[in-house]
């Protein structure tokens, strides 16, 4: 395999031009230094400033969602998110192991325990025949709620994840949720810019949330978006994101124990020059894939392409190696020859503060932790 490691790598570095690349980077390319001054000279850098809601307005109407609520970062999203939509301490949240922490770690910061079901090979996302079977063998209704069987602890939301901007079967997974009574809340923080059935990702279930970290499709140094059609629920976000301070010319008055979730004004200038530009930002990102995929079929490996029904922003780019083994000399060779690689995250129930979560086979997860690798994802100036 050696000659294919060397063959790849050369490949990476001849499509971005670099001697040295990294796995994903951001770009200013458009108004972010004008904003970002423009910005400053106006004093209001925090979340009160013309910036925030131009932002929240780019990615409502990108979106097709009729609310968006600008936070400090996906995870403070999904968070408030669960905690208003009734997700109560010792509950517990569907979700799924093959995902970054921050999934997991938002359902903990709410008093709850994450449940693992599997995936599906195809999206890296929740499986809805997995979810199911959960919910078909190992549950039960009392008084209107769900409940584990397995530990009496009630099951409140279900939270997918759109696992590297490639859509999930969210549709499937949405029904199921509501044939249960069950709220979905989506993980599309890696999704700007990925759509499913000609719906935008995050707008299937009660709420969607977006990340704007240093390395997503677009930044805002960090950030995130809570999108939902709610009137409601979008102002108790608001609220509760603003420490829940009750509208008043000069006093302080403040009607809940909540939060300072808000994102800066200084942030949402550079996510509004971003966003500007967000459709040269995507076709680029596409049109790399397309180039990794031709590269990849000519060499017998299996590249990650958008599921069936999708438009994928492609925000990582990954390859399907043979094994673990191969998997860990593809990183190894790669990396110490300046092409930055990834293997996915460790599943979540393998890390020490989950291993004790509930979770039924996930033979899906398993498999492609031992196979997927990140290649450089990045815009190519």
């Amino acid at each position: 395999m050696m000659e294919n490691y060397i063959k790849i790598t050369d490949f990476i570095k001849q499509l971005y031009k670099k001697d040295k690349v990294a796995l994903h980077e951001p770009v200013f390319l458009g108004n972010e230094k004008n904003y970002l001054i423009d910005c400053i000279e106006s004093t209001y850098v925090s979340y009160v400033g013309d910036y925030v809601k131009r932002f929240e307005n780019m990615i409502k109407d990108y979106t097709e969602s009729s609310y968006a609520v600008a936070v400090v970062n996906g995870t403070a999203g999904l968070h408030i998110s669960l905690k208003v939509l009734g997700v109560r301490p010792e509950d517990e949240v569907i979700t799924q192991p093959l995902t970054f922490v921050a999934s997991a770690n938002a359902i903990t910061h709410c008093g709850a325990y994450p449940v693992f079901v599997d995936v599906d090979i195809d999206t890296l996302g929740m499986s809805p025949e997995s979810l199911h079977k959960f919910l078909k063998e190992h549950t039960t209704l009392k008084n209107g709620n769900l409940y584990n069987k397995n530990n009496g602890r009630r099951i409140s939301a279900v939270v997918p994840v759109h696992i590297f901007g490639l859509p999930c079967k969210i549709d499937k997974i949405v029904d199921i949720c509501n044939e249960y009574g069950l709220i979905c809340a989506e993980d599309a923080t890696e999704a700007l810019g990925s759509w499913y059935k000609g719906k935008h990702c995050g707008t299937f279930g009660k709420v969607g949330v977006f990340s704007f970290n240093g390395n997503k499709i677009i930044t805002t140094g960090g950030g995130g978006m809570v999108v939902t059609n709610d009137p409601e629920v979008a102002q108790r976000i608001l609220h509760l994101t603003t420490t829940a301070k009750v509208p008043h010319p000069y006093e302080y008055i403040h009607d809940k124990v909540a939060y300072n979730y808000r994102l800066p004004n200084i942030n949402a200038a550079i996510g509004v020059a971003q966003m500007e530009r967000f459709d040269e930002i995507l076709n680029n990102k596409r049109q790399t894939a397309q180039l990794y995929e031709d590269f990849f079929e000519k060499e017998g490996i299996t590249f990650l392409k958008e599921p069936e029904n999708s438009k994928s922003n492609y925000w990582l780019n990954g390859i399907i190696l043979k094994n673990k083994q191969e998997r860990d000399e593809f990183l190894k060779y790669t990396n110490s020859n300046d092409v930055q690689t990834r293997p996915i995250w460790r599943l979540m129930y393998k890390l020490d503060m989950y291993k004790s979560c509930f979770k039924i086979d996930t033979p899906n997860a398993e498999w492609l932790e031992d196979r997927v690798v990140n290649i450089p994802s990045g815009i190519r100036l």
